[in-house]
């Protein structure tokens, strides 16, 4: 694989008009950094089934399948393990797939956000035999998993079920080599161990990674000033051994080209940039309460509708300034007098946890960001 390739389009959250609606999907501005992507010498693009309110496969037929030759672009989606109905269902929604994405084949198909919470179910839906079937039959080039969840788990699946997957999607970046949520490092060291080879996920940690706060951009700035945060998160992830790929969603023409010219002329850190990162990670752990990405998987079961994400953001966001929790209690209020449900209002069903792919004893910290923001509450004026 030429380096160039090392990069793959992130399309599961493509910037739209209205963030209420994730259907306006903004196609004029995506067709301009997919466009730009591809001319210079990009090719792997990569979605999901779910995103966009289901609607970013058949996105991806009018900015790819209808725009450009299939030999032009390498296209990558997932099965929805928490979406398919029984073993039958998993052929009827593999067939809607293709059709969405207007191809007779994916060139990588996935199980989608593997772990403790449906692996069960695919053992007894065989989802694992299916997507190699798909594979045999020459509708999936390759077929893997995305996994979030504990090494423990990732071993014992490639060792009942290595057989069937080509490849990994796992979750690796500079914070969670060992966070003990993800133990992305040891991850790495398994994927190793069975030989497959690894598409990272989530390098900049949800874009946390890339908009760093000003002390640790100081840092990375000490040592190579034209450097973006973004290019030593993307660096650190494609450095890793056995990682074949890296995937970035891009959503402005700056990152598009920021992020293809790393990859163009594509350098692995150093022993010195290694280090520069150890110091970023020991003073973003000292400043991040709670380790949330924003993927709002635990918004999608939540029957109270709680903002979790923007609570948690809210809430980080306060522990890192000096003036504490007063100025983000502004913005929390004003999340509740525009109709959004308080932290306090949740009935620890616990469905968010179920689907959080951190692993994050979200019930609790929800505990804390009422405590914390619902005790400084506005007076309303009438």
């Amino acid at each position: 694989m030429s380096v160039q390739k090392k990069l793959g389009f992130g399309m599961m959250r493509m910037p739209v008009a209205d963030k209420k609606d994730q259907t306006t999907i903004e196609f004029d501005k995506v067709y301009e950094l997919v466009d730009t992507y591809i001319g210079k010498g990009f090719t792997y693009f990569d979605m999901a089934y779910t995103y966009h309110k289901y609607q970013a496969e058949k996105a991806a037929k009018k900015i790819l399948t209808e725009r450009y030759d299939r030999d032009q672009f390498e296209l990558a989606t997932k099965m929805p393990l928490r979406d398919f109905e029984d073993e039958a269902d998993l052929q009827v929604k593999f067939e809607e797939q293709l059709r969405n994405c207007g191809v007779e084949y994916f060139d990588r198909y996935l199980m989608h956000n593997m772990g403790h919470n449906v692996y069960d179910r695919c053992r007894r839906n065989h989802v694992f035999e299916f997507v190699r079937k798909k594979q045999e039959q020459g509708k999936a080039k390759q077929v893997g998993m995305s996994f979030h969840d504990s090494p423990e788990l990732l071993e014992k699946i490639l060792a009942e079920y290595g057989d069937c997957l080509d490849f990994l999607q796992l979750q690796v970046n500079y914070i969670d080599m060992q966070a003990p949520g993800v133990q992305a490092a040891r991850c790495l060291e398994i994927a190793k161990k069975y030989n497959k080879p690894v598409i990272v996920m989530e390098p900049c940690k949800g874009g946390t990674l890339a908009n760093v706060t000003e002390d640790v951009a100081e840092i990375f700035k000490a040592y190579a000033p034209d450097a973006s945060p973004a290019s030593w998160a993307l660096r650190f992830a494609a450095s890793q051994e056995g990682v074949e790929r890296v995937l970035s969603g891009m959503n402005t023409m700056e990152q598009v080209l920021d992020n293809t010219a790393i990859f163009t002329d594509f350098k692995p850190l150093n022993e010195e940039e290694l280090a520069v990162v150890s110091k970023v990670v020991d003073v973003i752990n000292a400043q991040t309460a709670i380790a949330c990405t924003a993927c709002e998987y635990c918004t999608h079961g939540c029957p109270m509708n709680i903002p979790i994400p923007q609570y948690f953001g809210l809430y980080n966001s306060a522990k890192r300034t000096s003036k504490g929790f007063s100025s983000q209690a502004v913005y929390y209020n004003n999340m509740g007098f525009g109709g959004a449900t308080k932290a306090s209002d949740c009935i620890g069903c616990g469905s968010c946890e179920q689907a959080c792919p951190q692993h994050l004893t979200i019930r609790e910290y929800l505990k804390e960001v009422a405590g914390k923001f619902e005790s400084k509450v506005l007076p309303v004026k009438k």
